[in-house]
């Protein structure tokens, strides 16, 4: 038997081809984006599919998920391989989908693998008939498509990027893969020398393909002849692990998006005083093949834009460095550059050299302005012109300096440069800043007018916002509650977000825009609710919009088929419900790592009527109004009363949870209305003024109502609220 005739038996397909999954439920990692409850899971289960791009490393699975939606879609479904095919490819494509529209009504999804390799042009003989509605189109690129695709394409698709998948993830890929009987080695008895499966898992650095790869070399040349009888038991050893899967490869192309990726982690490294993170970038570079120089030359930017005068001589180190590189090479020149890494990494930093370009935005806005008389060459035309009379020599002054207008008449007192408060630059402001001041009483003497001093500063635009705001204080105040409540987050774009109930989308809309590839689920107590969001006038398709869910928190974390949400974010949804059933709730809800954010008032601790209209009661009154307001504050049973932030913590922690409380007042002015005082007064209402003063005396509440509505209808008060913001995190299981 030769060779040839002896593999004949051998199952030669590809592991990772056989093993790859035909469904999303078999689909292994990239939880982000494919999750239960993102956006993609649920436009793919729904066939709504719009124009989308994968982007991420090799394995990951982004052929792998242009295969799962090409399997239940009601579309027609093209591949192209960007390496083989070319504009032959495309115009064929187009033509089978054109007439698939025109005879049959159906939509063409066409996938593009390696989409980046395709030139401009062919990536824009697709652009008509994605625009117009010919193809769906789905590309699949291991570089970055903002730098790589045409951005015409970019802007007209949905961009999902990949990672690098989990070793949790490629394990349970491996486990399937030995244990399948069908596609895998489950006719087998599979056995691992401890730490081999685990090495194969490691080296693969996240890619799928690469693992099992190497898990078909382990298993399938360990055998003197494969396949084997079934039932054979196959021993892999540590060393043979070693042997399927060598060397981790550095991910690192000089030309690619790596190469940009990795230089930017060394410079923000470098910026952020960070060492031991600046040399294991610079050396993923070295063993990348990175140019040396190119190296040298970033550091020498960054010793004046990061380092600048906070510490003058790192520009004169990394320079000597570079220059002793080129004098001793390779691999001895390492130590040049470990050097200058680690001098300007652990240098003081200013960015004050960035004044340079404020100054140049200043000449290209201001009109060309005239160079003083004083500051002209006077060489040539003194005596004709006066230029340079008035000129002060600062060397015939003492300390060499002499305070004189420097800068042209319109911008006199323009201060560009900032000297930062560290290192060298330290010593010199407190200098400057004398100077400085003696500069602008020398320009009084200078000009009959002398206008506006000018400061550099950035604009706050948020605070300039604010005071453009003409809303009601209402808005404004809602608008501070929102930001409280998202602020610190971190919010990704791939979450899934619970607005639990009494949103009517101050919350629900900022979630949305947040999380443009995850989903937002809102909680609803009526049907009107429900069609709210629904039917509320949007530019997000169906699949983009909030789900809304007729359902209450305690109700939706019993239901069997709840999700688990990264973030959940409510404002008063608490204020009469049982606190410790919706601490419960809210912990079934939230995934381990998550965080929940509670913005809560505090009625006990806001406005009462009696800040408003006691003085203007009798002394009788004043009196027994003021003991009714006591019960019905202090009334054990009256849910709405009966509970501060203190109590709201507390049953918090007893569910399990990490409680982080800060306190804000907000004061706004509000309009008393008649619906108001009839809401104050009602009687039939337990948790109201009405019933507590109607139980004293029905006498006693008609004046008191009576002086409310003197005093305050249509009158506008000043209202303190005074909220709870409550951040938690799952710190234990529920005992």
């Amino acid at each position: 038997m030769d060779l040839f005739e002896a593999g004949s038996d051998r199952n030669i397909s590809p592991l990772a081809d056989a093993m790859r999954p035909e469904s999303l439920d078999e689909f292994v990692g990239q939880e982000h984006i494919v999750g239960k409850g993102r956006l993609l899971r649920r436009a793919i289960q729904a066939d709504q599919l719009s124009s989308v791009i994968f982007y991420g490393p090799p394995g990951t699975g982004k052929t792998t998920l242009a295969r799962i939606i090409a399997k239940p879609t009601k579309s027609s479904f093209i591949t192209i391989n960007a390496v083989l095919a070319g504009v032959k490819e495309i115009r064929d494509a187009i033509e089978q989908a054109k007439k698939k529209r025109e005879f049959y009504g159906t939509r063409t999804i066409l996938f593009v693998d390696e989409v980046h390799r395709w030139n401009k042009a062919q990536q824009d003989a697709l652009l008509p008939w994605v625009e117009n509605g010919t193809f769906i189109f789905i590309g699949a690129t291991t570089e970055n498509p903002y730098f790589e695709v045409n951005s015409a394409l970019v802007s007209r698709s949905r961009v999902f990027q990949l990672l690098p998948l989990s070793n949790a993830d490629l394990m349970k890929a491996a486990e399937y893969a030995v244990h399948n009987v069908e596609k895998g080695y489950g006719r087998y008895r599979i056995e691992f020398e401890e730490g081999a499966l685990e090495h194969i898992v490691a080296i693969a650095n996240g890619d799928a393909r690469s693992m099992l790869n190497a898990l078909q070399l382990a298993v399938e040349t360990t055998p003197d002849v494969f396949p084997p009888p079934d039932g054979t038991v196959i021993r892999i050893t540590l060393e043979i692990a070693e042997e399927s899967i060598q060397k981790k490869a550095v991910l690192y192309d000089k030309e690619g998006d790596y190469h940009y990726d990795t230089i930017s982690a060394f410079i923000k490294s470098l910026r952020g005083s960070d060492p031991d993170a600046a040399l294991y970038w610079m050396a993923r570079m070295v063993e990348g093949g990175e140019d040396p120089k190119f190296i040298f030359r970033r550091m020498m930017i960054l010793a004046s834009e990061d380092v600048g005068l906070a510490d003058p001589y790192a520009l004169g180190v990394v320079v000597s460095a570079a220059q002793a590189f080129d004098r001793v090479g390779m691999p001895e020149g390492q130590f040049f550059m470990s050097h200058a890494a680690l001098y300007l990494a652990s240098a003081k930093k200013s960015n004050s050299s960035l004044a340079y370009f404020d100054a140049l935005e200043a000449v290209k806005k201001e009109k060309q302005a005239e160079v003083p008389s004083h500051l002209k060459d006077a060489s040539r035309d003194k005596e004709s012109f006066g230029h340079g009379e008035g000129y002060k020599y600062p060397h015939a002054f003492r300390d060499h300096w002499v305070a004189q207008q420097y800068l042209p008449d319109n911008l006199r007192g323009k201060v560009f440069y900032i000297p930062g408060h560290i290192g060298y630059e330290a010593e010199s402001a407190k200098l400057l800043s004398q100077r400085r001041e003696a500069q602008i009483e020398a320009q009084f003497d200078t000009a009959e007018s002398f206008g506006e001093v000018y400061s550099f500063s950035k604009t706050d635009r948020a605070k300039d916002a604010w005071l453009r705001r003409t809303i009601s204080q209402k808005n404004v105040v809602l608008s501070e509650i929102r930001d409280m409540v998202f602020a610190d987050l971190n919010i990704q774009r791939h979450h899934k977000v619970l607005i639990p109930g009494n949103d009517r989308g101050l919350l629900t809309w900022e979630a949305v825009r947040k999380t443009p590839e995850g989903g937002v689920f809102v909680l609803v107590d009526s049907v009107q609710d429900e069609y709210f969001f629904k039917d509320y006038p949007s530019l997000l398709s169906d699949i983009e919009k909030p789900s809304p869910m007729n359902i209450s928190l305690t109700a939706y974390s019993e239901s069997r088929d709840h999700l688990q949400f990264d973030i959940i974010a409510g404002r008063n949804f608490m204020t009469r419900d049982d606190k410790q059933a919706g601490f419960r709730a809210l912990y079934e809800l939230l995934e381990e790592d998550g965080c929940c954010s509670v913005a809560q008032i505090i009625p006990v601790l806001s406005s009462r009527l009696s800040d408003f209209i006691l003085k203007y009661l009798d002394a009788d009154d004043r009196n027994r109004f003021l003991e009714c307001e006591k019960k019905l504050f202090n009334d054990s049973d009256n849910q709405l009363f009966n509970w501060n932030h203190e109590t709201l913590a507390e049953n918090a922690r007893m569910t399990g949870f990490e409680v982080h409380c800060i306190m804000k007042e907000f004061m706004e002015n509000r309009l008393v209305m008649d619906k108001d005082l009839q809401n104050w007064f009602n009687s039939d209402n337990p948790y109201s003024y009405g019933a507590v003063l109607t139980a004293e005396s029905e006498q006693l509440k008609n004046r008191v109502r009576n002086v409310a509505a003197n005093v305050m209808e249509n009158q506008t008060i000043t209202w303190k609220s005074v909220y709870a913001f409550l951040r938690l995190r799952r710190s234990h299981q529920i005992s």
